[in-house]
C-alpha cells in the first residue's frame, strides 16, 4: 500500500476516495461493520430514520455536491407552522428561529448573539490562537461570558440552551474561544441555529448515511470493514498500522478518527508531547438520539412544525423528523450533555416515557400513543464514544492547537475536528478527507494534475 486511512467515517471515505482517484494504492480500515462513523441511519416501523448526523445547510457546499455526485437527493426539512417553547413552565408559540417567550430578556439575547458574531470574525480559522484577543477568550468559558454579558436569566438560558444544542455540552464546558471559532466556521449563529436556509435546511432520501455507502461501494476491496486499528508504528521508509486482523504496511497513513480515539491508539514511537496532550483534551459531546414514529404527522394539522426549544426538562429540542412524503409522522429530540449524561444511564423505556410525556404535553392527547420508539445513545459506542464532535475546553486552543492538523512523521490527521469550515459537521469531515489526502499526494510526488478536483468550497468563501 502506498497510504492506510484509519476510520470509515465521512472523513476517512473522503481520504481513501481522494487518494484512490488519484491513482495510490490505498487501504481503508474500519472497526464497524459498516461506514459513515457518526452518521448512521436505520429502519424502524418502515421508515428510515437518522440515529446520528442527518441534516445538510445551503452553505455545506461539499456535502451537498457529494450528495449529487452519488446520486443521492434531499428533500427540505419540514419548517412550517407555529414553533414551541418552554420558558420557565410556561408555553409559548413562535415562528422564526428566534423564540420570544420573554421579549425583554430576548431583545438581549439577540444583541449578545450580534456581539459573538462580530467578535467571531475576529478568529482566524486555521490558527485560532492568533485571534488578537485568543489568551482572554480561551481563559474564560461560554457561560462565564454569559454570566457576564446577559442581564436577564430567561436570555441566558436560551443562549444556554443553544450552546448545548449545537455542541452537546454545557455552557460551562466549552472555551468561548471555540464557541467564536465554531461561529465562523459555520458563517454566522443564524447559519448554525437555522433550519430554512441554516444548518438544518435539508435531509437526504434514504438517510445521510446512503453517500457513505455509495463512497463505499465504489472503493471496494480497498476497504476492509471489521478491522479495529490498535496501534501505528513508523520509521525512516514508512509506516505499519496493526489491526486485530494483522499489519498493513505502506508509505503513510492519515488518521480519521476524532482526537478522543485518535488518542486510544499505541504509537510507536511515541507521539510528541503537544499532540498527545491535545488529545486528552479534546472530549467528545454527550448526546442521546431519540425518535418517536406515529401513523401520522398528527401536529401540522393543528398548526405546528413540530419543533420545540425547552429551557429545562430531559428532551430540549424536538423536531419534524417524518419521511418526505408525511405518511408517517416522526418526532426526533436531543438528549444532551448534562441530561445526556443522567438519562444514558436509565433504560429505554424510561426514556421513552419522558419523551411521550414532553410530545403529550406540547401537541396533546395524540402525542400520547407512538407505534414505535428508537434511540442512540452515542456514549455508549465503542467506536464513538459520543458526539456530535471533539470539544475544545479552557486553555485548549491557545496551548494545544497548533497540533490540530500538523503531521507527525508519515502520520496525517483528519476528522470533522480538523476542519476550517463547518467544523464538527459532517461537510467539515469531508473538507478534512480531502485536506489530508491532498497533503499526502504532494509527499507521495503525485502530479498535481492527476489529483481529483476537490469539491466545491464551502461557507463563506469571502
Amino acid at each position: 500500500m502506498d497510504v492506510v486511512v484509519v476510520g470509515a467515517g465521512y472523513a476517512g471515505l473522503t481520504a481513501a476516495t481522494t487518494l484512490a482517484q488519484a491513482g495510490v494504492a490505498v487501504r481503508l480500515l474500519e472497526a464497524r461493520d459498516r461506514v459513515g462513523g457518526r452518521v448512521l441511519s436505520e429502519e424502524v416501523a418502515g421508515l428510515v430514520v437518522d440515529q446520528g448526523g442527518q441534516w445538510a445547510g445551503p452553505t455545506q457546499r461539499k456535502l451537498l455536491a457529494l450528495a449529487e455526485r452519488t446520486g443521492v437527493a434531499t428533500f427540505p426539512t419540514y419548517d412550517t407552522g407555529n414553533n414551541v417553547e418552554w420558558l420557565g413552565g410556561a408555553r409559548h408559540l413562535y415562528t422564526g428561529p428566534i423564540p420570544n417567550g420573554d421579549p425583554e430578556a430576548m431583545d438581549e439575547a439577540v444583541t449578545a448573539m450580534f456581539d459573538l458574531e462580530l467578535m467571531a470574525i475576529e478568529v482566524p480559522l486555521d490558527a485560532p490562537w492568533k485571534a488578537p484577543q485568543a489568551a482572554a477568550w480561551d481563559a474564560m468559558t461560554a457561560q462565564s461570558w454569559l454570566d457576564a454579558r446577559v442581564e436577564h436569566e430567561a436570555g441566558r438560558r436560551v443562549l444556554g440552551l443553544a450552546v448545548e444544542a449545537v455542541f452537546s455540552c454545557q455552557p460551562q464546558d466549552l472555551s468561548l474561544l471555540h464557541l467564536l471559532f465554531y461561529i465562523h466556521s459555520a458563517g454566522g449563529l443564524t447559519q448554525l441555529l437555522g433550519v430554512t436556509d441554516g444548518a438544518q435546511d435539508r435531509r437526504f432520501v434514504g438517510g445521510a448515511q446512503e453517500p457513505a455507502k455509495r463512497l463505499a461501494a465504489a472503493l471496494g476491496d480497498a476497504l476492509v470493514l471489521g478491522t479495529p486499528v490498535r496501534g501505528v508504528a513508523q520509521d525512516d521508509e514508512g509506516v505499519t498500522v496493526h489491526h486485530d486482523g494483522g499489519a498493513e504496511r505502506a508509505s503513510f497513513a492519515v488518521v480519521a478518527l476524532p482526537p478522543a480515539l485518535a488518542g486510544r491508539l499505541s504509537y510507536s514511537p511515541a507521539l510528541p508531547g503537544l499532540r498527545d496532550q491535545l488529545t486528552q483534551r479534546v472530549p467528545m459531546g454527550t448526546v442521546i438520539k431519540c425518535h418517536l414514529v406515529y401513523e401520522s404527522p398528527f401536529w401540522r394539522e393543528d398548526g405546528f412544525s413540530g419543533q420545540l426549544t425547552a429551557d429545562t426538562g430531559t428532551c430540549r429540542v424536538l423536531f419534524d423528523n417524518s419521511p418526505a412524503d408525511g405518511s408517517r409522522g416522526v418526532l426526533m429530540g436531543f438528549v444532551e450533555g448534562e441530561q445526556g449524561r443522567v438519562w444514558g444511564a436509565r433504560s429505554q423505556e424510561d426514556r421513552k416515557a419522558e419523551l411521550v410525556a414532553l410530545a403529550e404535553r406540547t401537541f396533546g392527547p395524540a402525542a400520547a400513543t407512538p407505534i414505535a420508539y428508537t434511540d442512540k445513545v452515542w456514549a455508549d459506542e465503542e467506536w464513538s464514544r459520543g458526539g456530535y464532535a471533539g470539544t475544545f475546553g479552557p486553555g485548549t486552543w491557545t496551548s494545544y492547537g497548533e497540533a490540530v492538523r500538523a503531521p507527525v512523521g508519515r502520520l496525517h490527521w483528519a476528522g470533522t475536528e480538523t476542519a476550517l469550515r463547518w467544523n464538527g459537521y459532517i461537510d467539515g469531515a469531508i473538507e478534512s478527507g480531502e485536506r489530508a489526502a491532498r497533503e499526502v499526494l504532494a509527499r507521495l510526488g503525485v502530479p498535481e494534475e492527476r489529483w481529483p478536483e476537490p469539491l466545491p468550497l464551502s461557507g463563506d468563501e469571502q
